[in-house]
């Protein structure tokens, strides 16, 4: 037979328990429908940020670079003579466009600004200035031509319904260094989770930008051509500083385009990085006559 008193004390610890779970009723009912929705809320807030393109960014291409010519000099410093299209792998049908090619028409024509559409805008010698236009978009200015690029990082694959110009319209994505890294539904790494090898935070990497839904233009000055269906592929990798302090933009150009060339075309160009924008010189889109052989 159970003693009264632990009866009592029995008693009163299930009243207790029942209150509590009284309470714990009350306060469920009090979720629904709008104290759900603050939960919720609550929890949604409490979720990681989603990281942007810049704050995400393993490598910083930012600033002013000028190009290094040391290679291709009679394809970029000047304009070739008419025919001369060595070391690029052409269809007929751009060998016959090419040989057509007439400066003073294209300028009548309003389309002076061929040899600086985005196939061909890197080897351009001259200034570059690359700045984010927002968190999710790198801006690329160029003296030569006066030509804009956006490079977006939004995750959008499809080109916006509109006229096409002449540098296209460009996706963007980070290349992480030795990456093994978790990555969001816009392709930017996710902040803390990525990891390297052997566990090692990645250190570094690589920007790729991919361009279509551009308008037809040239590949060198002298109208050898890339058609609007072409597709231009960049890899952008800073090196350095070098000793002496010198940092470098290598930029890796690679066009494949069914219409007007028979294997894709590769280029690398090579920029330094200047400390301010005082050389900063924009011009039209204007080349020089063609060089005549022998002169």
């Amino acid at each position: 037979m159970i003693p009264q008193g632990r009866r009592q004390r029995a008693g009163l610890i299930a009243s207790r328990v029942a209150a509590a779970a009284g309470a714990a009723l009350v306060a469920l009912a009090a979720l629904a429908p709008d104290g759900r929705a603050a939960a919720q809320q609550a929890g949604a807030g409490a979720a990681e940020t989603p990281r942007t393109a810049r704050s995400a960014a393993p490598i910083d291409i930012t600033g002013y670079w000028v190009s290094i010519i040391t290679e291709d000099w009679r394809w970029r410093m000047m304009t070739p003579p008419k025919g001369d299209y060595a070391s690029l792998p052409l269809t007929n049908e751009a060998r016959r466009v090419a040989d057509g090619w007439d400066l003073a028409r294209d300028e009548a024509s309003g389309n002076a600004c061929k040899p600086f559409g985005v196939g061909n805008i890197m080897r351009m010698p001259g200034r570059l200035h690359i700045t984010w236009a927002d968190d999710n978009t790198l801006r690329l200015d160029f003296d030569a031509g006066t030509q804009t690029r956006l490079l977006h990082f939004d995750g959008s694959r499809t080109p916006p319904a509109k006229e096409r110009t002449w540098q296209g319209y460009s996706v963007a994505d980070w290349e992480v260094a030795g990456q093994q890294v978790e990555l969001d539904r816009n392709g930017i790494p996710v902040g803390g989770r990525g990891r390297g090898r052997g566990g090692v935070p990645p250190r570094g990497g690589a920007l790729r930008v991919v361009t279509t839904h551009m308008r037809e233009g040239y590949l060198r000055k002298n109208g050898v051509p890339y058609s609007e269906d072409a597709v231009v592929t960049e890899y952008f990798d800073r090196v350095g500083p070098e000793p002496n302090g010198d940092v470098f933009l290598i930029v890796r150009t690679v066009v494949e385009d069914p219409k007007y060339l028979t294997m894709p075309f590769i280029t690398s160009t090579n920029l330094k990085l200047e400390p301010n924008g005082s050389k900063w010189n924009p011009t039209p889109c204007r080349i020089d006559p063609p060089a005549v052989p022998g002169r």
